[in-house]
């Protein structure tokens, strides 16, 4: 499993903001994790996605909006937006280098899954999917030359 290559442009959040956008995607998470499927993301609700870092191999942890899988049900989607930075998010990373070593939390239940990049008539589909149902996607897109990964996670 490759990633698509990252791009020459892009969305980016300007370095005096960076230590409160992190704080921020802290506070996000611990939230998440306590109102489980209550907080949503673009009207979706969250996958909490805990990944082993592919260089420091340990766990991190952050929340998604997710889609359920229509081709697959009972598996997910997850969108490597990154607000449409030129940049893959760190956590698509983490898939590639370790997808088999993947949890999820949804609805309050902790489960183990297997993450796997979609091909590009899947990848297609699924968007056209995520786009209708979170139109704010569409923008990301719109800001970045790269192309948008998309995962399946499916459930071991």
């Amino acid at each position: 499993m490759t990633l698509p290559p990252a791009g020459t442009r892009g969305y980016v959040i300007p370095p005096i903001a960076r230590p409160f956008y992190k704080a921020a995607m802290r506070a996000s998470n611990s939230i998440a994790r306590r109102l489980g499927d209550r907080m949503k993301a673009q009207g979706r609700q969250l996958i909490l996605l805990t990944t082993v870092g592919a260089k420091s191999g340990q766990d991190r942890q952050t929340g998604l909006a997710r889609f359920d899988d229509p081709e697959h049900p009972g598996s997910w989607l997850v969108v490597g937006s990154n607000a449409g930075s030129a940049r893959h998010p760190a956590w698509a990373y983490n898939l590639v280098a370790h997808p088999d070593r993947v949890r999820v939390r949804v609805g309050g239940n902790e489960l183990a899954v297997h993450a796997s990049l979609l091909n590009p008539a899947e990848r297609e589909r699924a968007w056209d999917m995520v786009v209708s149902l979170a139109p704010g996607y569409a923008r990301y897109e719109q800001k970045t030359d790269r192309q948008i990964p998309i995962f399946r996670l499916t459930p071991r």
